[in-house]
């Protein structure tokens, strides 16, 4: 039983994903873990204490000001007698509470006093999801280093269809135990930072400068780097994409602000910059949305260079770490023009590929790439998906590190 001794606090809230609880809690019991639960008020409305008590096998604790609980149980014991709390599902307002630092009840109390690590499920209604605010919310939470599952797309109680379907429980159990039981591996020990997807840019408050990336491989790659053990820091632009189990998410905007989180992520031991960071941003970009001017055929915009973050780590004096891996998203002459950039960016390798149009690599799941470690050392793979460079890269990296230490 994979979560044998390990302890989860699960944290329910109000919405029809409640109803996937039971589940959740039973399959968590039979992986060996000791399960507790918090509930709302409205997460009674769908299912009952009785119900969750019955399945955990222990007391279900919801009311703030219980005078019998806080003498059995108080709720700054509650919220740190566990290995990891999960919030399932999670809802738009206790992600607004958790970012803010609110607590009007129990679960916001728990989550506002707990120094243990916290999972959450977001679960709600597809606009809701994609409304400013909970994005807002969200990147402040990932900031904070709480990790996400989901949530998923499909069809949702209310007829709508999109993102924002709490994911299924065995997809929770999944990455509880990838949190809390993962097996140790050849990285265990070390730390990885790995940049992935686009950059920003803006031009004025509606309107940015972008490109196609997805982040499909980044992402991958972070993945792969964790299941060999390894503590990884994801510092990704805007996708739409799930985030690694296990994997500490920074999310950001702007080339910017990718430069200023992966300062802060360091010392690491090894960095995969795979983000497409835009080259330029707007010089000066306007604080209203910029207008059509009346027989204007043509609009210029000054451009001013963004940092240079590949160059930047490289180049450290103190600090740097022991393997830099840059990307190089090339069109033409793939081989030849990475060579030259690794040359310039000071990097130890480069993951050279071709994003022409007809290679389909920005959006797709599919990559073939050269990885250049010196002047003449070229290793062409042969064509395979994302996640299988992922794995080959993350292989190599383990191989190099594991050979520095010896």
């Amino acid at each position: 039983m994979p979560l044998q001794g390990r302890r989860v606090l699960l944290i329910v809230t109000g919405g029809i994903a409640a109803c996937k609880v039971p589940e959740l809690v039973r399959l968590l019991r039979k992986a060996g873990a000791a399960v507790r639960c918090v509930m709302t008020g409205a997460a009674q409305q769908f299912v009952t204490p009785l119900t969750l008590s019955a399945l955990s096998g222990d007391k279900v604790y919801t009311d703030l000001f219980s005078l019998t609980d806080e003498a059995e149980m108080g709720h700054i014991e509650l919220s740190r007698d566990a290995d990891l709390l999960v919030v399932a599902p999670a809802t738009a307002n206790l992600l607004a509470k958790m970012a803010h630092g609110l607590a009007d009840d129990l679960a916001s109390t728990v989550l506002l006093a707990t120094d243990t690590d916290v999972l959450v499920v977001p679960a709600m209604n597809v606009r809701m999801w994609e409304h400013p605010a909970t994005h807002a919310n969200m990147a402040t939470l990932r900031t904070r280093g709480v990790h996400v599952i989901g949530p998923d797309e499909g069809d949702m109680a209310c007829g709508e269809y999109g993102p924002g379907r709490m994911a299924e429980p065995e997809a929770i159990l999944e990455a509880i135990e990838h949190h809390l039981a993962a097996p140790a591996g050849p990285l265990t020990g070390r730390r990885v930072l790995v940049t992935s997807g686009p950059t920003h840019e803006p031009i004025d408050p509606v309107r940015y400068i972008a490109n196609r990336s997805s982040g499909k491989q980044g992402h991958a790659i972070a993945d792969a780097l964790a299941r060999l053990g390894a503590e990884v820091t994801l510092v990704t632009g805007p996708v739409a994409l799930p985030d690694p189990p296990g994997v500490r998410v920074v999310a950001v905007e702007s080339a910017r602000d990718m430069l200023e989180a992966c300062r802060a992520a360091l010392p690491v031991d090894a960095a995969v910059f795979a983000a497409a960071v835009a080259d330029w941003r707007v010089a000066a970009s306007a604080d209203q949305k910029l207008k059509k001017q009346p027989g204007a055929e043509t609009m210029t915009l000054d451009l001013a260079q963004n940092p240079d973050i590949l160059a930047t780590i490289s180049g450290l004096t103190e600090g740097r770490p022991a393997l830099v891996v840059g990307f190089a998203a090339e069109t033409e002459r793939v081989v030849e023009h990475a060579r030259d950039k690794r040359a310039r960016k000071g990097c130890d390798w480069i993951v050279a590929n071709d994003v022409s149009a007809a290679a389909g690599t920005f959006g797709g799941d599919a990559n073939t790439v050269h990885l250049i470690a010196g002047s003449e050392d070229v290793d062409s793979w042969p064509p395979l998906s994302k996640a299988e460079v992922a794995e080959r890269l993350a292989h190599r990296i383990a191989a190099t590190l594991g050979s520095a230490a010896s």
